[in-house]
């Protein structure tokens, strides 16, 4: 079997992505397509009826994932590549279903140059990978792995009411069980970054190595309320001033432990919320990023450490959430480098800030990603990019690695 020089159709890529994008496309270029709404449904049959172009068998679980296979000349677990087809509200063109298009066009490949792979390789689409109208995220991938209850996820209810086991079998990708994913030789996805590094370093490829893991407090702050006009600044109990003071310490000292640690204080209430009334308390969030789990946990300690009171005020913390990092299997990223390092791309090894299917996948399956530049690092929004040709790089590693996985096999 001649391998050698093989690339993808990068014209047939690129009609292949607006393709797809037409399936809820906005007045501004970007997507929007919920899970199971219409459009969702339309871009699943499309999706559906490109694989069995090709002959792959397309097969659905209980979850509504999709799964395309092409027959492979021994009964061995598959190559599997994947990612997701929801958007969220006015999206882009790349997220989630450029993995889903990257595992089309490496079957689409495959075909033209009569390459019967010697084991199975499937081309996956999860559902509800955003959560953009049932939370959580990843819903799908979290109850292929454990990680989530779902009886749970079937009530998971949308703003108009609608739950998600309603939906779902109302979409007509409700199949069996018996089709989930349970094994594989590999899994992997390639995804936008989402971020500015790639661009902003000249890179075309992102190795990814990991998920970081991440950690969310809920700090509150309780304060006394009293008249704006009348009460002396020495006489209050400002829960806003306080909590202010809170989240310039945290800024200062977690600005100080790494440079690859990110933090975000992204919901804040205050009440009353009367600019004529002393704020009587405030509730903020502090979201922590880092891959080493030694950062992670001095964050908890510098949060654990802030004062009981302060200012008149009483302080409190509570742990919302966390996860740890999600290392990705070594054999199947080191495939992916002796991939890019063949085509002569541009790479470097790096870290997802974003959670993917991928993450919950690896639990059980060994799997790496690769990542494509953003332009801006922007992602979630109409003005997400990244250039075809990009793209079409992305979709070669992936072609070489698969290539080199089914040689292995």
């Amino acid at each position: 079997m001649q391998t050698q020089n093989i690339f993808v159709n990068g014209a047939r890529l690129k009609e292949t992505i607006e393709a797809f994008a037409d399936f809820g496309r906005t007045p501004a270029n970007g997507v929007t397509r919920l899970c199971f709404s219409e459009e969702d449904i339309k871009v699943r049959d499309y999706f559906r009826s490109c694989c069995e172009s090709l002959g792959m068998t397309v097969k659905v679980d209980d979850m509504g994932c999709m799964y395309a296979t092409l027959e492979g000349t021994e009964d061995k677990p598959p190559i599997v590549m994947g990612s997701h087809l929801d958007t969220v509200v006015k999206g882009g063109r790349f997220d989630g279903v450029l993995g889903v298009i990257t595992g089309l066009e490496v079957v689409r490949t495959l075909v033209d140059h009569g390459i019967k792979p010697k084991i199975p390789v499937t081309v996956m689409n999860f559902t509800n990978e955003e959560g953009a109208r049932f939370e959580p995220s990843m819903m799908a991938s979290g109850v292929l792995s454990g990680k989530f209850d779902k009886d749970a996820m079937l009530k998971s209810k949308d703003r108009e009411g609608v739950a998600f086991g309603e939906a779902l079998e109302a979409s007509g990708y409700q199949g069996d069980e018996s089709n989930r994913i349970k094994e594989a030789s590999a899994y992997l996805e390639l995804h936008i970054e989402q971020g500015p590094v790639l661009e902003k370093e000249g890179l075309s490829i992102g190795l990814v190595d990991c998920v970081v893991g991440m950690v969310c407090y809920e700090i509150e702050v309780t304060g006394e309320s009293n008249h704006a006009g009348t009460t002396p600044m020495d006489m209050r109990n400002d829960a806003f001033f306080t909590a202010t003071d809170l989240v310039a310490e945290l800024r200062s000292k977690l600005g100080g432990l790494d440079s690859e640690l990110v933090f975000t204080m992204g919901r804040v209430n205050v009440y009353p919320n009367v600019h004529t009334v002393i704020p009587n308390k405030v509730v903020f969030t502090v979201e922590a990023r880092h891959k080493d789990e030694s950062v992670i946990e001095e964050v908890v300690r510098i949060i654990n450490g802030l004062p009981e009171s302060l200012g008149g005020c009483e302080v409190s913390k509570k742990k919302l959430w966390g996860r740890d990092t999600v290392w990705f299997d070594e054999r199947v990223c080191g495939a992916v480098e002796k991939a890019a390092e063949t085509l002569g791309y541009s790479s470097r090894k790096m870290a997802s800030g974003a959670g993917h299917d991928a993450q919950f996948v690896a639990s059980y399956l060994p799997s790496a990603m690769i990542f494509v530049p953003s332009v801006r690092g922007k992602s979630h929004c109409e003005e997400e990019f990244t250039p075809y040709e990009d793209c079409e790089k992305g979709v070669n590693v992936m072609l070489d690695t698969v290539l080199t996985l089914l040689a292995e096999a």
